[in-house]
């Protein structure tokens, strides 16, 4: 059977391509970009956070909360942990790295995330319900979460 020069060009620029992507996406991206990421994850919690603290605290807007827990928790679930790549402990995002070394390095931090996970997963349930005083409740578990984790693996600022 006679292949064709074309066929045999074909496949051999499908091959270069497919094997140049392939290393590009084994480098991953840049620890200036993961740490960017990051800080723009956490400024997007931070921000949900404080809709959620002026409705338990003044007027209740059952619809304002159900939409800013669903955010926390949809950033929560999102992979956040791939953000603390090798190389990303130290260097600047939009503003340099406040996340320890330690970070990187010991297991209790994996620990505390999951807890942020399932602690936001829970505000969303509550939320739905429209219970002031439960969410309220469980936005302070919440905070508990985020407060443990900053107070070993944060830089004061």
């Amino acid at each position: 059977m006679q292949v064709s020069k074309k066929l045999i060009a074909s496949l051999t620029t499908v091959a270069i391509l497919s094997s140049s992507a392939v290393a590009i996406a084994q480098t991953g991206p840049k620890p200036e970009q993961l740490i960017k990421w990051r800080q723009s994850a956490f400024q997007v919690i931070a921000w949900n956070n404080g809709r959620i603290k002026g409705n338990v605290e003044g007027n209740y807007n059952k619809e304002e909360v159900v939409k800013a827990a669903n955010t926390i928790a949809a950033i929560a679930n999102s992979g956040l942990g791939s953000l603390f790549a090798p190389g990303s402990d130290k260097g600047k995002g939009w503003h340099d790295t406040s996340t320890k070394p330690e970070a990187f390095s010991d297991k209790r931090f994996g620990e505390l995330a999951g807890n942020f996970v399932k602690e936001a997963n829970e505000l969303a349930k509550v939320a739905n319900n429209g219970d002031q005083a439960a969410v309220k409740a469980q936005f302070g578990a919440l905070g508990k979460t985020c407060k443990a984790c900053h107070d070993d693996f944060k830089t004061k600022d």
